[in-house]
Parts: structure tokens; C-alpha cells; sequence
């Protein structure tokens, strides 16, 4: 979503800037992003972030306190007019014009409970704070009545008028992460994500897949999961391909030693809104021309 909405902002030539927390770095304190830097020294997310849009001038921040991310920011890129918080919602220290909460089709907030019982952060009420929500990972051929039926589920726990719109996941053709080698026609898939069950289903759905392997989320490769895998390749007749996410992806490419003997495809992937991106597009346009802040 974070790409999504980036994209979206300099379509529309604003200056951006991303600001996360940067989980699972090695670094500590506020970091401003630059050529130096790696999955480790960003956080695998982030970095995903940088090498997309360092390019086209936008800042990424990480900062464990995101408050004293802000000033980075504005110390850095003064033209900054928009600053996106990744994974922000009960960041509250920070004011914010607009709050959008993200909650998946499989598991919505109002189905879910707080940790440790289920893995909502804050209790359903916070979604009064919401100024849209966005259901995620939606199946492209969400009917009408599904989306009307979880709309209503939705402004239970809502401010009357928040608007609530359905988007779903959009996988592209696998890319190789090392060489142009070609894909073989059978696949080992591989990932490191919190919630793998949509990337193994989409990759059994489309290429024959022998196995899908699971990590920890954040997961931090090393040469013995290297060695893992060759060796589940060689267990295999026929030439192997592995497939992974392109979150995964980014924590490889900087350390090809132990990984560019492997012949490595990466799935990238985007947002779409459904049925379209109009309605939303619109909205956000909205909603920024009526912030003072911008």
C-alpha cells in the first residue's frame, strides 16, 4: 500500500517522503536511507522501499520513534509535502491528516480479537480513529454482496461516512533476482513473510511446484538456508527453479555469494483496488487538496 500510494502522489507531482520503523534492522536510531545502506541496515521493508523510489526522489526514514524521523525529514528534503508512515495506526505521537486502516479479507478487524488472542494491537473501537478502510488481499472476483455485506461489518465500528474500499493483490511475471537464466518448468518456492499462504497459493496455482518452503517473518538469509535449498533442489529430477516474494528478494541480492549459484525468481507485486482505482484515486485527491498541510 505504501508503494501504491506513492505512486500515486507523484503521478499527482507531489514530493514524497516514507517514514518507518524499520523492524528487524541491525542499525539503531533515525537513518536516512542512501546508497550505503542494505535489508540490514533498513529493515527488509524499507529497503524494498529505497531501491524502488530513490530514483525518483523519494526519502525513506527508519526510526524507532518515528517523531524524530519527521524533522529528518524536513531537515533533509524541506520541499517534503507528504510523508507516508508505514505500519503506523497506533502511532499516535505523530499528528497525522489522514488515518488509513488496512484490514485483510481473510482475517477483518471485526472478526479478530487482541493479542494474544488474535493479532489485533488495539481493540476494535480504534477504528472511530479511521478516516477510510481499506480491505486488503481481496479475491479479484469479490462479488457485490461481499463487499456489501463487509462494508456494513465495517461502519459497526466506524465514524458515520467513513468510506471503505477493497483491494486486492497483483502478482507479476517472476524476475531473476542474480542472472537472465530461464525459468525451469518446475519451481521449490521460498519465503520469509508473515503471512505466506496467498504467495504459496498463487505460485502452486501457476507453475508446478514441488515445494513451498516457509521462514520466520523477517527472516535473515544465511549460507546454511543457501545450502537447504540446493540440496532440496538435487533431491528433484530435472532442472529446478526457486520462486520467492520480492520482499525476500532484497535481502539476497547484497550478499550473492552464498545465493547467484541458485537459479532465483523473484514475483513482483502491486495493489489494485477493485473494481478499479478511480473512486479511490479521487478520494485521496480530495482529501489532500483539503489538507492546510499541503
Amino acid at each position: 500500500m505504501i508503494e501504491y500510494l506513492s505512486d500515486l502522489l507523484l503521478k499527482e507531482n507531489y514530493s514524497v517522503a516514507i517514514l518507518s520503523r524499520g523492524y528487524g534492522r541491525k542499525t539503531k536510531g533515525v537513518r536516512l536511507a542512501t546508497d550505503e545502506d542494505t535489508a540490514e541496515t533498513l529493515g527488509d521493508e524499507p529497503y524494498q522501499f529505497y531501491r524502488k523510489y530513490h530514483s525518483r526522489s523519494v526519502p525513506v526514514v527508519v526510526a524507532e520513534e518515528r517523531v524524530l524521523g519527521v524533522p529528518e525529514i524536513i531537515h533533509h528534503h524541506p520541499e517534503t509535502q507528504v510523508i507516508l508512515l508505514d505500519d503506523a495506526y497506533q502511532h499516535r505521537a505523530i499528528a497525522r491528516n489522514l488515518n488509513l486502516l488496512l484490514t485483510s479479507f481473510d482475517r477483518p478487524f471485526y472478526r479478530d480479537w487482541i493479542l494474544p488472542a488474535g493479532r489485533l494491537r488495539e481493540s476494535r473501537s480504534g477504528a472511530k480513529r479511521a478516516d477510510v478502510v481499506i480491505v486488503t488481499k481481496c479475491p479479484e472476483n469479490l462479488s457485490e454482496s461481499q463487499r456489501e455485506q463487509i462494508t456494513h461489518n465495517v461502519k459497526m465500528y466506524t465514524q458515520e461516512g467513513t468510506p471503505v474500499f477493497f483491494s486486492s493483490i497483483h502478482y507479476g511475471e517472476p524476475k531473476p533476482v542474480f542472472s537472465t537464466t530461464e525459468l525451469s518448468e518446475k519451481v521449490i518456492a521460498f519465503s520469509g513473510i508473515a503471512r505466506p499462504k496467498l504467495f504459496q497459493d498463487y505460485v502452486r496455482q501457476h507453475f508446478l511446484t514441488q515445494e513451498c518452503i516457509t521462514f520466520a517473518d523477517h527472516h535473515r538469509y544465511t549460507e546454511k538456508d543457501s545450502k537447504q535449498l540446493s540440496k532440496g533442489a538435487q533431491q528433484e529430477t530435472g532442472n529446478i527453479s526457486f520462486i520467492t516474494t520480492e520482499k525476500d528478494m532484497v535481502k539476497l541480492i547484497d550478499d550473492p555469494a552464498e545465493w547467484q549459484a541458485l537459479p532465483i525468481f523473484y514475483l513482483p507485486i502491486e495493489t489494485r483496488f477493485l473494481p478499479d482505482d478511480t473512486e479511490f484515486s479521487l478520494w485521496i485527491a480530495q482529501q489532500l487538496s483539503e489538507s492546510t498541510s499541503v
